[in-house]
């Protein structure tokens, strides 16, 4: 068995030859830190978007925490709708790179340029989407910081094409602290951030300042220069009564003046903006359930062996703060009333607020899966393992430790009665469990588990609703 070697990498893990996996192909735009290209990935065919940021620009300590936190970011919220799915991160000598989902529709920017602005209508169905990313990452913990059209992609060049958000290299994990830190884009900046004083109520100044322009096609606070444009936001007037705005409906005024209230405490949130009646007229998008990243990682983690379950749960304990800020913010979301414990209620109108719809029997199957102790309650260990993103399992330092829990004597193998003696611990199984999950997971039948099966039941996929494997999320 290998032991886990020391690497003084950005990513914690061994160098990869990323020609080797994926071919790099045309450039498709490029940013502050890396460019972004087309590649395919060798093995299946797939078309994805590679961004590669050179290691040299990375000087600072505070790059590398940067460019570590964007990756946490994105892999908890992969899954999510809306939001551009990553694949995963790699890294050699020169480079890191980040791969993720191809949207080939080109930015919403593009779109807003070239058709001026948008009919009520169109407007409405491309800016629900828009209120649901900042809803979806506020309840899981996230502040984007720059939302702006630039950083809406459209999946597709049909005109009726979804959007994804992008670019999390700005975000930060929710605190309940002030920042302070001056950052955005001069046209979307809330007033706040000027003062350098805000919270997340930020990004839905800066969806109130999206939506003003997909209306009338120019920005609310403008000016020549970037300290004149500051100047507006401060102290501007926002123009709701000149062309185009009165042949523009009540119920959309409105709402911009919600979401562009200069005190932010009066501010209207995400979630109070997708119930405005402006966004729910002839909305069929409302009424469609939507599986959120969390209920499809708890249905994940329903299907797993017991030893799974249990491992997760190791994992999660071992954890640093930083990889499950995002969690820890979602869990208080959830536990409304503040017990340290999610019930069947909470959990039930948790999701719903999600976008999931689902019935008593299946809130009650989740709650099941996820109450390894059955006590009746989801503790917050318990909701960790259930929900981290299984981006974690990459990681040969976390499977390790893991591992490690199991095999106490350091031999190398979780024997029978180690594997017992770690159920009993955690009240999860009998012997007919580990009967059930030695015939699992011992594949050279030896009646031990080594580290090559152990990694193998942690890693094993099931295919997607396409049929090709799920790299995203691996369970049993």
């Amino acid at each position: 068995m290998s032991s886990i070697p020391e690497h003084d990498t950005i990513l914690n893990k061994p160098y990869v030859d990323i020609t080797s996996i994926y071919h790099l192909e045309k450039e498709l735009g490029r940013g502050q830190f890396g460019i972004t290209y087309l590649c395919t990935e060798i093995s299946t065919g797939l078309k994805y978007a590679c961004k590669s940021i050179s290691k040299l620009k990375l000087k600072r300590k505070k790059d590398i925490e940067d460019v570590r936190r964007e990756i946490l970011i994105m892999q908890h919220l992969s899954g999510q709708p809306n939001i551009v799915e990553f694949k995963g991160a790699y890294e050699d000598k020169n480079k890191l790179y980040l791969v993720m989902e191809l949207c080939s529709g080109g930015e919403l920017f593009d779109r807003i340029v070239s058709k001026g602005h948008f009919s009520e209508k169109e407007a409405a169905v491309i800016f629900r989407q828009i209120v649901n990313v900042v809803h979806v990452c506020h309840f899981m913990g996230v502040m984007h910081r720059d939302l702006k059209p630039e950083n809406f992609l459209l999946v597709s060049k049909d005109e009726h094409s979804p959007l994804k958000i992008t670019d999390f290299g700005l975000s930060v994990f929710i605190e309940g602290k002030v920042y302070r830190e001056l950052v955005g884009s001069a046209y979307y900046l809330a007033p706040e951030v000027l003062e350098r004083n805000y919270g997340k109520e930020i990004d839905v100044w800066s969806a109130g300042v999206i939506l003003y322009i997909l209306l009338s096609g120019v920005p609310p606070f403008w000016a020549e220069t970037e300290a004149g444009i500051f100047y507006q936001v401060k102290n501007g007037k926002l123009d709701l009564s000149t062309h185009p705005w009165p042949s523009i409906s009540a119920g959309a005024k409105d709402l911009i003046a919600k979401m562009l209230e200069r005190n932010p405490k009066a501010r209207i949130s995400a979630a109070e903006a997708l119930e405005h009646p402006w966004l729910k007229e002839d909305s069929d998008a409302s009424e469609k359930p939507i599986d959120s990243a969390v209920l499809i990682r708890m249905k994940q983690f329903r299907t797993m062996n017991k030893l799974k379950k249990l491992a997760l749960m190791v994992m999660a304990e071992n954890l640093s703060d930083e990889e499950i800020k995002g969690l820890k913010e979602m869990f208080n979301n959830i536990d409304t009333d503040r017990s340290g414990t999610i019930t069947i209620d909470e959990l039930k109108h948790g999701l719903a607020r999600l976008g999931s719809k689902l019935t008593e029997l299946e809130i009650k199957q989740l709650m099941d899966a996820a109450d390894v102790d059955k006590n009746g309650t989801i503790d917050y260990m318990e909701f960790i393992s259930a929900t981290m993103h299984r981006h974690r399992l990459d990681k040969e330092e976390n499977m390790y430790k893991t591992f490690q829990f199991f095999d106490k004597d350091g031999s190398g193998y979780i024997t029978r009665d180690e594997l017992k003696q770690a159920m009993t611990e955690y009240r999860m199984g009998d012997d007919a469990t580990i009967d059930e999950i030695l015939d699992d997971v011992d594949t050279d039948k030896d009646g031990n588990i080594n580290y090559e099966e152990f990694v193998a039941m942690m890693k094993k996929g099931t295919p997607d609703s396409d049929g090709r494997k799920n790299e995203l999320f691996v369970y049993k």
